[in-house]
């Protein structure tokens, strides 16, 4: 026997994750969500400025507001993973990495995407001090400056662009001898782009700073010959690895280009009852922010709600009355 059950499980403590469960409250769900990160990629994202009503907010805060507002609808919180899933006649079974189990008739996927890492010093501890993952959110936060951006795929390129639309200086890093990812377009527009200096084969060593964040990057050459250059700011624009592992042990289909879980307008996934929102899916195509995956959270509880009540399926009695975690500190 399950420790609870609810009517549907969200996995996720991120804007898709919250977004879904304030919603899924609203409508008379019994929800729990999971999940062991606080806040997703926006919480470690810094200071905002491209979310609507909020002209500019540190991304943790933004966050603790979701947090706020969901806990303000008893949804209970429960910090512990999604580690297993499985179907259990008309209902999943849900077993969370502190061997928590939930019992649910849908489920909600919204554990996002894993950024990879340059795997350096300090890279972690400078988030939003300098160092970021994503030049679509902090780029116009650099006007006037000099920043880098590491990568040699589409997005790097993609970044290196937008950036240069702000900053004063930019230098693309890519350690291979030439791009052969990024499309035409976007290597004709680079070559016609002054304010941006591609470097290739050329690799980020070292990250350069104090305690207050980065302020240069040691690269070293084809050649090995090292130089530090002086920045405000890098963005590592080398890939996100959505997490699917879940998804796949359900038999989720995958966008076969992407390898993202694969929804349809309304967040279902081809598996009856598994519905999924923000980075994981591709539900928003290659436009990965916090306004996107919130609004996939709101559609994945209408459909979770269609499905659970209009059908009406339940797995049993759900229990009330969880107790909530404590805000993050």
């Amino acid at each position: 026997m399950a420790d609870h059950t609810v009517d549907v499980l969200i996995a996720g403590q991120g804007a898709a994750g919250y977004t879904a469960g304030l919603y899924a409250a609203r409508y008379g769900l019994a929800t729990v969500i999971c999940g062991d990160t606080f806040g997703g990629e926006t919480a470690t994202g810094g200071d905002i400025q491209n979310y609507p009503g909020w002209p500019s907010i540190d991304g943790f805060d933004l966050m603790l507001k979701f947090r706020e507002q969901v806990s303000a609808y008893d949804v209970p919180l429960l910090d512990a993973d999604l580690a297993d899933i499985e179907r259990a006649s008309d209902c999943f079974i849900s077993t969370l990495a502190d061997g928590t189990t939930v019992q649910s008739a849908a489920v909600i996927l919204a554990i996002g995407r894993e950024r990879r890492r340059l795997g350096l010093a300090n890279e972690a501890a400078w988030v939003g001090r300098g160092v970021s993952y994503c030049t679509t959110c902090d780029a116009p936060l650099y006007r006037g400056k000099s920043v880098a951006v590491v990568g040699g795929g589409d997005s790097a390129v993609e970044g290196a662009l937008l950036a240069a639309q702000h900053a004063d200086e930019v230098r693309l890093i890519y350690r291979g001898s030439e791009f052969v990812r990024p499309a035409a377009v976007l290597l004709e527009r680079l070559g016609a782009e002054p304010r941006v200096e591609v470097l290739l084969n050329t690799e980020v060593v070292e990250l350069v700073g104090e305690e207050s964040g980065l302020r240069a990057i040691r690269v070293s050459g084809a050649d090995g010959d090292q130089r530090v250059i002086d920045i405000d700011g890098l963005f590592v624009e080398i890939g996100a690895d959505p997490r699917t592992a879940i998804a796949e042990t359900l038999g989720v289909e995958l966008n076969p280009a992407t390898r993202e879980v694969h929804v349809d307008r309304m967040m279902r996934t081809d598996v009856e009852g598994i519905f999924a929102a923000g980075d994981l899916t591709d539900g928003s195509g290659p436009l990965k922010q916090t306004v996107t995956a919130a609004a996939q959270g709101a559609v994945a509880a209408l459909s979770a709600y269609q499905y659970v009540s209009e059908e009406g399926r339940r797995c049993a009695q759900h229990e009330r009355g969880f107790a909530l975690a404590p805000a993050p500190r």
